[in-house]
């Protein structure tokens, strides 16, 4: 049972674990990284769902198998004594490159460090010989674009509401010298089946400390929400965070994205250039405020971008409750609906092929980008 932090993880004295449980000094030298003899013994079964042994002493059952990665799968537990729900992450060390340990390691310290009540919560991490386990809680509510797609009823109250949790998430984030760097539908996951503003940010693996303004250079994140100065290989930092949220707050508003290719290489030009419209058969009916937030977030160039406090103090995001619900959002829902459809569809083909994590950009990333 670790406190899931880069200390633990990479500097454990195996001195001080014989001390603190009376154990004999091991009869072979030990490493600095930490290690522990079979917390848990995991057998795959053929429809990769994973059983813990019976006879070692662990504090979960595991039952269903709720996800699958490249190098990981997500399985649900329930603690023993307590029957809290939780989802553990098995990463499969042989699977890793360095570069993929060293994003886990990130991805761990970052999580160890954020504590807010929109983000999803590490609780400990655990490792063996073969494995990682990465315990947090159980986001049983799926994801927050399937359930604004089950509403019959939408409005731009609704809209700003979420908006406003993502600004405060990632605003906290930012505070936290955190840039998340892959924001998009699939990583805006709610608690409960029943609470529509509990909303968490997941899936911190392309996470990094911004140690100092513009210090970030790795060409990652998922075409379609990937900031303009990624994809043109210049230094960056949290701001391209506000890029992919003003691609996400144009989906909540519009019903579709911002830009949409079927020639990645094209998506990535529009991208570059920031052109996109509004077309007047779904904007005619929002508001010029909303228009003019999403303009100020989807703007080119970093610097006159919109930071997340002062989309935070945007008229729109402050604005009456009770105005903006008479914003229907109605026609914008039914092709919401539809574009949910087709994004869950290619995300279920993407699954199968993706080769690791720091492919999301796309196999053909750079010669798209000529």
């Amino acid at each position: 049972h670790l406190n899931p932090t880069r200390e633990y993880l990479e500097s454990w004295d195996a001195e001080e674990v014989n001390r603190k449980h009376k154990r004999k000094p091991p009869t072979r030298p030990w490493s600095r990284r930490l290690f522990f003899f079979a917390l848990i013994w995991v057998e795959c079964s053929i429809s990769s769902l994973l059983q813990i042994s019976r006879s070692l002493q662990y504090p979960f059952h595991t039952s269903l198998q709720l996800g699958e990665g490249a190098f990981s799968v997500v399985i649900e537990a329930t603690k023993k004594g307590t029957n809290e729900h939780y989802a553990v992450k098995v990463v499969t060390k042989s699977k890793l490159t360095k570069e993929d340990e060293i994003a886990l390691k990130d991805e761990i310290a970052v999580l160890n460090e954020l504590k807010h009540e929109h983000i999803i919560r590490l609780y400990n991490v655990y490792e063996e010989p073969s494995y990682y386990y990465l315990v947090t809680e159980q986001m049983k509510g799926g994801e927050l674009f399937d359930r604004i797609v089950s509403k019959s009823f939408y409005n731009e109250k609704e809209a700003r509401d979420v908006c406003k949790i993502l600004f405060e998430a990632i605003g906290y984030c930012h505070s936290k010298s955190v840039a998340h760097r892959d924001l998009k539908p699939e990583n805006l996951l709610l608690q409960s089946e029943d609470n529509d503003s509990a909303i968490k940010i997941a899936d911190f693996g392309f996470a990094k400390k911004v140690l100092t303004p513009n210090s970030l250079t790795t060409q990652c994140g998922t075409p379609g929400y990937v900031a303009p100065e990624i994809l043109e290989g210049v230094a960056y930092d949290t701001k391209s965070d506000m890029w992919s949220l003003g691609v996400i707050v144009y989906i909540l508003l519009g019903g579709y994205p911002p830009f949409i290719e079927q020639n990645q290489r094209e998506l990535f030009r529009k991208i570059r250039k920031g052109q996109y419209e509004f077309h007047e058969e779904y904007w005619g009916s929002v508001s010029k405020d909303a228009k003019h937030l999403i303009s100020s977030l989807l703007t080119v160039d970093p610097a006159k971008r919109l930071s997340a406090a002062e989309a935070l103090n945007h008229k729109w995001v402050k604005a009456d409750a009770k105005k903006l619900a008479e914003q229907d959002l109605g026609v914008n829902l039914a092709e919401f609906k539809k574009y949910n459809a087709r994004r869950k569809f290619k995300g279920a083909v993407q699954a199968v092929i993706m080769a690791n994590k720091l492919t999301s950009l796309g196999a053909d990333f750079k010669r798209d980008l000529q």
